[in-house]
């Protein structure tokens, strides 16, 4: 498939993944036109703004400069710090528009993406080597859009400053009989002002190149219905994965269970269709269920429950609410309480009976009611562990 028909058949939106993936890689929207704009707006509102206090220092220095100490002829060893002196005296009065220019350059990548760090960027990429792909950055589109602006930036810096000149034409005239103080103040000023102007005509510019630049970094991180899929496959995992947990899970709740119904004190059963083991002990609030199944699950629970002599009551309307509305290592329903204190009861008596001295305890049938009956679950609905079949 050729780099053309890849383009043409992303079509979806890059998902919040693709675009964290993306900025870890230290890929993130860059607009050229907004540094330019942030270092040079930073630095002329800071030469501005000190211009009073440069201007001073300047002139100062320059008297310095030009006055020539007579104990330094005697002295060349002095030369050198005199030297550094100097150099000191010109530089410290610039140093609020380096760091202006330095602060500039740290606001214009947060305002677009943030600073980041990414050590991938760093790695080297020998496929940008290739002269056809070098090709195809030169005359393709983005060079196409960076020839455009360079002759937007040269056409509005251009008549800027030809507004700026033919607006202080006359300023201009005057100067050479104005005094050295007025003529350089005007002209101070009058850079200034062409400055400005020039940083408010880039800022149109950025204006229309930020939208560009984010449009362009979405469009080229544009994903194919292929890696969406994949994508959410990967996040949800791999089906046959998850069903082998679920099976594994399956396993281990049906051995859980199993494990349980030697100390419950009660089966009950649908006969064969449901089995439900409860637990009661003293300080209980309610009875708890420690094992439930269907068919060869419930099967599974009789056999155990005959093998530890644990009680076995036939009660189908109950097993069926029990199991549908109870779940294991939970206490059952309140609906049921009524319920399940009869079968209980029945099992109670049961255990104090003694052959031969009066007779066997008989199971009276049990009234679940109409909220605790619900409709016969079909057997092939369910699971083997117990669980509702999706």
């Amino acid at each position: 498939m050729s780099e053309e028909t890849q383009k043409e058949d992303r079509t979806e939106q890059p998902t919040e993944k693709r675009l964290r993936d993306a900025r870890e890689k230290g890929q993130v929207p860059r607009s050229r036109e907004l540094a330019n704009v942030a270092v040079l707006g930073c630095a002329v509102l800071a030469l501005k703004a000190t211009s009073g206090s440069i201007g001073a220092a300047s002139r100062d220095w320059m008297r310095g400069a030009l006055t020539i100490d007579p104990a330094l002829l005697d002295a060349p060893d002095r030369l050198l710090p005199h030297a550094a002196s100097l150099f000191a005296g010109l530089v410290l009065p610039l140093l609020p528009l380096v760091f202006a220019a330095l602060l500039a350059c740290a606001l214009a990548p947060l305002a677009m993406g943030g600073i980041r760090f990414a050590g991938k960027s760093l790695q080297p990429d020998f496929s940008r080597l290739s002269p056809m792909k070098g090709l195809a950055r030169l005359y393709g589109a983005e060079s196409l859009a960076e020839l455009l602006r360079s002759l937007l930036r040269v056409g509005l810096i251009g008549g800027v400053g030809a507004w700026v000149v033919w607006r202080a034409f006359s300023t201009l005239l005057s100067m050479p009989q104005a005094s050295l103080e007025a003529a350089v103040a005007g002209g101070v000023d009058l850079a200034l002002t062409a400055l400005l102007a020039m940083v408010g005509s880039l800022a149109l510019l950025a204006a229309i190149d930020v939208p560009w630049q984010h449009h362009q970094h979405r469009s080229k991180l544009k994903m194919t219905k292929q890696e969406l899929r994949d994508e959410a496959k990967e996040a949800e995992g791999n089906p046959e994965l998850k069903a082998r947990v679920r099976q594994v899970q399956r396993q281990m709740s049906q051995r859980r269970m199993m494990e349980a119904v030697p100390g419950a004190d009660v089966v009950v059963m649908n006969p064969t269709h449901y089995a439900v083991a409860m637990k009661y002990q003293p300080g209980m609030r309610a009875p708890t269920v420690v094992a439930k199944g269907v068919d060869e699950m419930a099967l599974a629970i009789r056999a155990l429950a005959q093998k530890h002599r644990i009680a076995i009551v036939e009660a189908p309307p109950l097993a069926r609410a029990l199991y549908r509305q109870s779940q294991v290592d939970q206490e059952i329903p309140v609906k049921l309480y009524a319920a399940v204190a009869q079968v209980l009861s029945y099992v109670y008596q049961l255990r104090a009976w003694v052959p031969g001295r009066g007779p066997m305890p008989a199971m009276a049938e049990v009234d679940v009611g109409a909220d605790g009956a619900p409709d016969p679950v079909d057997a092939a609905s369910v699971d083997g562990d117990g669980s509702p079949a999706r």
